[in-house]
């Protein structure tokens, strides 16, 4: 049994040395198949090895929230600049155009509103519907220290084993309730969990402090989750300092739909992730194309 008391207090993570990723672009996908890779290379930018995924999949257990009232008057505009689309099965087939020829994430795990217990979910989408829908990956909630934890990452191993035999990747997105602390140990011990039982990537949350010992320490690419709508130039700042400190990239929702400008925060945020522009640019660059839209 390990030793939970943890006689050896000190940890390295190496923060200043990068995972080698002998055989492919991303770090831990060298020995993955060969259909694996090239899904997860629609998401990720062979080029930058980051991505920008605009995450849209929030009605799945808020209903209609603002700024996804009307998906296709407010947010199909913007799927052009997006490198990935995280959504469901639903607003996919309803509202998004197959034209549009993005790679899609889609979530694959669901059950309670927000009038109930959140970790409480089950596997809601079917592999082979995933194929049929020519997905890129499938994402599912795991909640770490919550009531159903056992229960979300059985969801995921679940999700890991039929992606497996399928060559389809799983994203793994590391929930935070209410009653559980964000910080980088957390992260650290919920990212790594998700990692050592198969997760292909993972969504987490961006921490200011020691941040990337969680990105240095999960052997697999790390996306930052937006959260919750900030002033434009937070939202530019978090974005780069995540992947300056090791996130293969960004999943923002509100900090798109809900700002402004949606349009030119997508190219400012794209211009921080895939070019490492400096937040005050990145702002001025997003001031300059609102003004430019009135």
């Amino acid at each position: 049994m390990a030793d939970l008391d943890q006689v050896k207090k000190e940890k390295d993570f190496f923060t200043n040395i990068p995972m080698e990723t002998p055989g492919f672009f991303l770090r831990g996908a060298g020995s993955f198949d060969w259909g694996m890779k090239n899904r997860l290379a629609r998401i990720f930018s062979p080029s930058s090895g980051r991505t920008v995924m605009l995450a849209i999949d929030h009605g799945y257990f808020q209903g209609p929230t603002s700024g996804l009232e009307r998906i296709d008057l407010t947010i199909v505009p913007l799927v052009p600049q997006a490198d990935a689309l995280m959504l469901t099965r639903g607003i996919l087939r309803s509202t998004i155009p197959p034209s549009a020829n993005k790679a899609i994430v889609i979530r694959a795990s669901g059950g309670p509103s927000i009038l109930k217990e959140l970790s409480n979910e089950e596997i809601a989408v079917d592999i082979e519907d995933a194929i049929r829908m020519n997905v890129s990956a499938m994402a599912v909630q795991v909640y770490v220290g919550s009531e159903f934890e056992t229960k979300t990452i059985r969801n995921m191993t679940k999700l890991v084993d039929a992606g497996l035999r399928y060559g389809m990747p799983v994203l793994a997105v590391t929930a935070v309730g209410k009653e559980m602390v964000r910080d980088a140990k957390y992260f650290r011990l919920a990212c790594r969990i998700c990692a050592e039982l198969g997760a292909q990537f993972v969504k987490t949350y961006y921490v200011a402090e020691d941040f990337d010992t969680v990105t240095a320490s999960c052997p697999v690419p790390i996306v930052m989750a937006g959260g919750k709508k900030l002033p434009e130039l937070d939202a530019l700042t978090m974005a780069y300092k995540a992947v300056q400190e090791g996130a293969a990239g960004v999943d923002m929702g509100r900090n798109i739909f809900q700002s402004d400008a949606p349009s030119a925060m997508m190219t400012a945020v794209t211009k921080v992730v895939h070019e490492n522009m400096e937040p005050k640019h990145a702002l001025e660059l997003y001031k300059e194309l609102k003004n430019k839209k009135r």
